[in-house]
Parts: C-alpha cells; structure tokens; sequence
C-alpha cells in the first residue's frame, strides 16, 4: 500500500464506519482502511440505510489529521474521486460522472456513496473517517433514485481490487489537499461533475430549494442561483436534477 497505508479485512461487521470510529477512539490513528465482506448496519448520509449486498465493497478510511472538521470535510471530495477512479479503470470515463456533494454515478445511476464522519482523536488532532460503499455486483432496487453497479455496467472489479484502487487513489488526493489545498480537486471534480448549469432541487434541513446548480465554490459549497435573482450557498444537502434523464 502507498505510503505506509495498511488495509483490513473483516469478514463481517455492523458498520465500516463505526468500527473505524472504535479503533479511533481506542487510540489507532491510521492510516488504515477497513474493510468488511458484509455489513449488518450499514449507514449512508442523513442516518439512511445502506444496504448489504453480497459481493459490493464496504469500507472505511481511517486518518488523524491536524484540521478542523470543516476543512476536513473537503476531502469527501477526494473521497468520490478515488471511487470515481475505480470505476474508470473498467468502466468508460465519460460514463463516470460525480453528483453534489459526494455520490459517484454511472450513465445518471448511483453506484457508489460516501459518508465522513470525524470526532477529537485521543493524543491530539482529529479523527476522520472516510466511509465508501460501491457496488460492484449488485445494487439496491427499490431507492428514490436509479442505482447501478458496476458488473450490470459491463465492468469486472473485486472488492479486493477496489479496495487496492481506492485507497491508493484516495492517498494521492489527500496529499495533493495537504500541498495545494482543496483547489485540485475542485478542479478535478468539476471535470466529472453531474448537472452543472442545470436547474435542480436542494432538499435542506428546514427547507426546500429551487435554482440552478451555477458552481462549486473554493470551499465545497454547491452556489444555486435562483429565479428571483438570489445566489445561496450550499454545504449540506440532498440536490436532485428533474430534468437530467436518468
């Protein structure tokens, strides 16, 4: 593994994510990606449920960094671009696309989510977890919006090759946000992303948006121009494209 990052595999587990956040918690900083061949609970964003299907990838990255939380939060970005990567090893590129604020999609389906979640790390900085789920062999069927994998796309990729694909990809990225910030991968998101000028839907916490998803901002924020003339920015949210097929 690139620089000096260890991988796990469990043969089950309740959650990636809430194991990294125990072995956080009882004193490991990582690097380490965990990785689980089932899941009992798995979770995705907003406490949603991710399903267990055989054959798909769980994992999660564990890392202490010295940052905030905010800051931190950028590197979901990072997170759906290694994911992304993955999928364009076997997949074509230009069917690969990224959906605000951290969804991979293929050909307008889902087909890989992303959940961070970090807390004070034991010894000093902050722990981040760096939740992926892919599916590769199989994909939910009864979600409000169409889901793929990536053997129903015409692509072959084990978990154990992703898991390889990912956590390399995935260390490139956060090098290149120590050095340079988080303007590579705005730019490498905004070369895959989904929607972009197309007017969309922002389901927020307390309220419901309607405008046009105008631009990603140079820290994360989706910019959603408004009918009446009004820009709001946008760090956390569920957005949907009506008018994109798929």
């Amino acid at each position: 593994m690139p620089g000096g990052v260890r991988t796990e595999w469990l043969a089950e587990t309740d959650s990636t994510n809430e194991e990294a956040r125990r072995r956080a918690l009882a004193g490991e900083r990582g690097p380490l990606w965990i990785a689980a061949r089932r899941q009992s609970a798995g979770r995705g964003r907003r406490g949603r449920q991710w399903a267990d299907l055989t054959g798909n990838l769980y994992t999660t990255g564990l890392f202490v960094l010295d940052a905030k939380p905010g800051e931190a939060a950028q590197l979901s970005f990072a997170a759906a671009l290694a994911a992304a990567e993955a999928c364009e090893a076997v997949i074509d590129r230009e069917r690969v696309r990224l959906k605000w604020p951290n969804d991979v999609l293929i050909g307008g389906k889902k087909v890989c989510g992303v959940l961070l979640e970090s807390g004070s790390a034991p010894g000093g900085g902050l722990w981040l977890a760096v939740g992926i789920g892919l599916n590769l062999a199989s994909h939910p069927r009864d979600v409000e919006r169409p889901a793929t994998d990536i053997a129903e796309e015409g692509g072959v990729l084990s978990q154990d090759a992703a898991l390889e694909r990912i956590s390399s990809s995935f260390s490139a990225w956060l090098e290149r946000w120590r050095t340079h910030g988080f303007g590579p991968l705005r730019d490498a998101w905004l070369a895959r992303a989904w929607g972009i000028g197309e007017p969309c839907i922002a389901r927020l916490q307390d309220e419901t948006l309607e405008g046009v998803f105008a631009d990603l901002m140079p820290d994360g924020a989706l910019r959603l121009d408004m009918a009446n003339g009004q820009r709001r920015l946008i760090s956390a949210g569920d957005v949907f494209f009506p008018g994109i097929p798929g």
